[in-house]
């Protein structure tokens, strides 16, 4: 299995996909009736190279091609033959050469020639040069309609190449140190929200591997503000062949990648569907689990590679190959979603605003849920692949996709770009100069137009309250203004973490249950934390027993009435919920003031509440006899009324458990 490797890379082959185009419609590849020349001994030497060239001897065709020109430097076929010869070898500027120089002899002579010459000058960044060639190529109205297309692209992207170099956006790489880089290639990056563990691919030689070499996982931990030394991430996901395409869930619980079929992947020896799969790995504890297929029908029997798993927990991202009209295949962005049963969905295009007919590849979906990077050749940009972002718009749909720009991308191959969950810092692999060897992963600050939305996170414990222990438990998150679900999550079943992700500006209710405990609910806003640090939250879960007994902290009146605010719906939902899965259970609701005011009022203030409480139950299900209701005004505070937070504290509904 190989991966393509990652950003700013010039890609040798940059020109070789047009050549079976030029073969097709240039006469040089032939042996016509007539050539350029008379010069029997030339041509000889020309149809010598051309035997040689078909065989895919390059050597011995250039030798000939060589010779040729020496009987007559005015050959035309063979100055264009040995550009191709150039460009399949990786020496545009060699190839170049060789072509103006057929162009010279004779510019009406073959008009392709001239859209061979502007895709080189394309590729190697002369956007001025490549426009005008691309341009005379197209007024020599040239039958080949494919080529013309691609003329016509390649305008648009000279025009916005030459552009992004007059306006360059701010770029300053910095390798990431010995802890992850090393002599070997390192890339394809994925980083936890809280930026404290950092995954990569790392490229090592292998004797019993048939490519001589292997793609393993490996995993560092952020200590004092520096990468620890990079480990391997575990021996039940690395195997002795290859993986790839690494990505973490927000908390780094979950890890999915992928493996190919076929003889030495154990993709195929693991019920793979096709050539490429996408597996799934979760951690208990601090154990990773033996990697699983996701199956259908994400994996399909074609190629499936590089996900990216949205924050929330509900939506993968993935490439996928697609085969267009002319049989031709090329890598598109798809999705599928979670339900509720853990199935996913059929998975479908992200549509026209990001995929074209070109290839797109590494996805990315940024922990804000709302803004998407990724790489594609089929949008107008500096050439080759570059490095594009998408918004979400309030309908839904993925808006304009926008080119980061030069530096970030050049006439190379970019992909592969990680942002961290603040939006500032980018993550990427680079072979540039002054690295460790090969491949070294790079950090920069991302201009402030191209960063995400803001998120931040909430991360903490659960644990039993009677006997300190960790517990496994489902946490849910919700928007209160709305009600609506943001996040549905697990904490670690061994050690009770859990990390959530959650975009700011926004308030949220908090809920965390577990079979045979009583669920536990919070409440916190991103609004006034200005600086966006995470809130860190320890759960205790009691066990359900008789007297036991929950604060609901997000069932919220008005000052001094008894209506229930819209805000409340999300806690009470959940109460209702506890109450459908624990059908013996009888509770009391009660109502609590603290002591500003007169007592009766309060007392008859605290029972109005909860009798509000008890009547949305009974009107949503909840049979009246399971229920009770209690107002206990001023006479049971948690903490003296001593302060206006002390004072709120105390102005609570609850509900206990009278019997199971």
């Amino acid at each position: 299995m190989i991966f393509k490797k990652t950003a700013f890379i010039l890609h040798s082959s940059l020109f070789i996909c047009f050549i079976p185009m030029f073969i097709g419609t240039n006469s040089s590849f032939s042996q016509p009736a007539s050539y350029s020349v008379k010069d029997k001994k030339a041509i000889k030497y020309y149809e010598e190279a051309l035997k040689y060239y078909d065989g895919k001897n390059s050597e011995a065709a250039k030798l000939y091609l060589d010779k040729a020109i020496k009987e007559n430097e005015n050959f035309i076929e063979a100055h264009t033959m040995l550009c191709y010869i150039y460009s399949d070898a990786g020496k545009p500027a060699r190839a170049m050469e060789s072509i103006q120089k057929a162009i010279s002899i004779n510019p009406d002579f073959y008009s392709g020639n001239f859209f061979t010459l502007a895709q080189l000058q394309f590729g190697l960044g002369y956007y001025e040069e490549a426009k005008k060639n691309f341009t005379i190529f197209l007024e020599k109205k040239h039958p080949n309609p494919e080529m013309c297309k691609i003329a016509e692209r390649n305008i648009s992207n000279c025009e916005f190449a030459a552009a992004a170099m007059n306006n360059p956006v701010p770029f300053n790489p910095v390798n990431m140190g010995k802890g992850i880089n090393s002599q070997y290639d390192e890339y394809f990056p994925a980083i936890t929200a809280d930026e404290q563990t950092f995954l990569f691919t790392r490229k090592l030689p292998a004797k019993d591997n048939p490519y001589g070499w292997q793609e393993d996982f490996f995993i560092s931990k952020k200590i004092n503000s520096e990468w620890s030394p990079a480990v391997s991430i575990s021996p039940k996901i690395n195997s002795a062949m290859n993986e790839g395409a690494p990505c973490f869930s927000a908390d780094g619980q979950f890890l999915f990648f992928v493996c190919c079929a076929g003889p030495f992947g154990y993709g195929g020896n693991r019920n793979g569907f096709g050539s490429c799969d996408i597996f799934y790995t979760y951690k208990s504890g601090t154990v990773w689990s033996a990697p699983e297929n996701l199956g259908k029908p994400v994996n399909t029997s074609g190629w499936e590679t590089q996900p990216s798993f949205s924050s929330d927990g509900k939506t993968l991202y993935f490439i996928r190959s697609i085969a267009s009209q002319n049989g031709v295949k090329h890598g598109d962005i798809f999705f599928s979603e979670l339900n509720e049963k853990g199935e996913w969905s059929e998975p479908k295009s992200i549509g026209n605003a990001i995929n074209t007919s070109g290839d797109e590849e590494s996805v990315f979906i940024h922990p804000d849920n709302q803004t998407l990077y990724f790489s594609s050749d089929g949008h107008v940009g500096m050439g080759g692949i570059d490095i594009y972002m998408s918004r979400r718009q309030p309908s839904g749909e993925w808006g304009e996709s926008v080119n980061l720009g030069y530096p970030i991308n050049t006439t190379a191959d970019e992909n592969s770009l990680l942002i961290s969950r603040d939006g500032k810092t980018a993550y990427f692999a680079s072979d540039r100069k002054g690295g460790y060897g090969g491949l070294d992963m790079y950090y920069f600050e991302l201009p402030e137009n191209l960063q995400p939305g803001k998120t931040t996170y909430t991360n903490g414990k659960v644990f039993d309250a009677v006997t300190q222990l960790p517990l496994g438990a489902e946490i849910e998150v919700m928007d209160l203004k709305t009600a609506a679900s943001v996040v549905k999550w697990n904490s670690n079943s061994a050690t009770g973490e859990f990390l959530i992700c959650l975009p700011v500006n926004r308030e949220y209710a908090f809920n965390v249950s577990r079979d045979g405990y009583l669920f536990r609910s919070e409440n916190f806003s991103f609004r006034e934390n200005k600086d966006y640090e995470p809130i860190a939250i320890n759960i205790p879960l009691t066990p359900i027993a008789k007297d036991s007994f929950v604060v609901l902290k997000n069932v919220f009146f008005e000052t001094d009435k008894y209506d229930l605010k819209d805000e409340s719906k999300a806690e009470l939902n959940k109460l209702a919920e506890f109450l459908n899965k624990n059908k013996t259970l009888k509770i009391e609701l009660s109502g609590h003031t603290d002591n500003v005011g007169d007592k009766k009022h309060n007392k008859t203030l605290s029972e109005n509440r909860a009798k509000s409480v008890y009547n949305y139950l009974v009107a949503n299900g909840i049979p009246a006899e399971r229920l009770t209701f209690k107002g206990y005004g001023d006479s049971r505070p948690v903490v003296p009324n001593d302060s206006d937070e002390h004072r709120q504290m105390n102005r609570r509904t609850e509900f206990k458990v009278i019997s199971k």
